[in-house]
């Protein structure tokens, strides 16, 4: 499963659940469109921090590296330790 792609599952479970992954456009902003609020996003950072093994406490972390699956995608390609829960190889390359 690609990093996009598991991306998109985790907050369509979590947040959509009467939607399907494949209409959570990649590019929709998640805080505009009500997908993600400010309690949420710190859930779902929670959750990328255990998945990802980001570390989190020493990242400058930025409301811009959330605001859609394409933006979390990159942040977790940027921050994410190499073969954290597959992120590095898992993912093909960027698919944006």
């Amino acid at each position: 499963m690609s990093l996009r792609h598991e991306i998109t599952r985790h907050i369509v479970a979590t947040y959509l659940p009467d939607t399907t992954a494949a209409d959570l456009e990649p590019s929709l902003d998640l805080f505009d469109a009500g997908v993600v609020n400010s309690l949420q996003l710190l859930e779902l950072i929670g959750w990328l921090r255990e998945r990802y093994r980001l570390p989190v406490e020493d990242l400058d972390l930025s409301l811009q590296s959330f605001r859609s699956v394409a933006a979390i995608q990159d942040f977790i390609e940027t921050n994410a330790p190499t073969g954290a829960g597959g992120a590095a190889g898992a993912t093909g390359g960027k698919t944006h």
